[in-house]
């Protein structure tokens, strides 16, 4: 009998522990667990400061936005890293690290990060999902303790990076695309997972949840809150 009680209750606390990680908690990156401007942008004059690109990267990717429809459109950034044609993902990711270090940590939101430890809490399974690239989400993501990333892949050719993208890109549809897959894999319950984002490129991402979460709104994402009746906050 006592065996018998014993085993019910082991099985019982595996149920549990399989309940708990079946929630997920999807976390965008830029201006939302990061408030203010892109990562990347930042990541560029970074680099710019220590003489790794210069006016010639920057004169191909105005030509790069230039021939692509809407001329350019930011998007087109998304999708093709110029700035990284022929460079050594091993410079890349030194220069991430210390980039991560020097100038990301420190504008962590205190409510973000806040966020991420009631989630780790309660068990659920933390996911950074973001259309930045990985090199500099994995750092990051390494100071965090959140153990699943989804970011952009730079392409690598030779041992250098070709400036494209290893597709699906997280960002919009992408985003969708990489969750639907993931909770497919590891039998997430996305109807009792959250999910935090900024911008329109995260209604993909946040129309999947059960519990969206629009953080520092930015390019029309107020009023698709509204209109979807999705909180809004401000993280700083």
């Amino acid at each position: 009998m006592q065996s018998h009680q014993i085993l019910t209750s082991t099985c019982d606390n595996v149920a549990e522990r399989r309940a708990k990680g079946s929630v997920a908690a999807l976390f965008d990156v830029d201006n939302t667990l990061l408030p203010g401007e892109a990562s990347e942008i930042r990541f560029f004059r970074f680099l710019w400061r220590r003489g790794l690109v210069g006016w010639g990267e920057l004169s191909r990717t105005m030509a790069w936005l230039a021939g692509h429809v809407p001329p350019f459109s930011l998007h087109s950034l998304r999708e093709r890293k110029v700035y990284l044609t022929g460079k050594r993902p091993a410079d890349i990711e030194s220069y991430a690290k210390e980039f991560c270090q020097a100038e990301m940590i420190d504008r962590l939101a205190l409510q973000g990060r806040a966020k991420l430890d009631a989630h780790r809490r309660a068990g659920h399974q933390l996911i950074l999902v973001t259309g930045a690239p990985d090199f500099l989400i994995a750092p990051l993501a390494a100071f965090l303790n959140v153990p699943t990333v989804f970011a952009a892949k730079p392409e690598q050719h030779n041992s250098l990076y070709t400036g494209a993208l290893i597709p699906p890109l997280p960002y919009g549809r992408g985003k969708r695309e990489v969750i639907l897959a993931h909770a497919q894999e590891m039998d997430l319950d996305l109807a009792r997972s959250y999910a935090y984002g900024d911008s329109p490129g995260d209604r993909d991402l946040l129309e999947l949840v059960g519990y969206p979460l629009v953080v520092n709104p930015i390019r029309g994402m107020r009023r698709i809150a509204r209109r979807n009746g999705w909180p809004i906050t401000e993280w700083t």
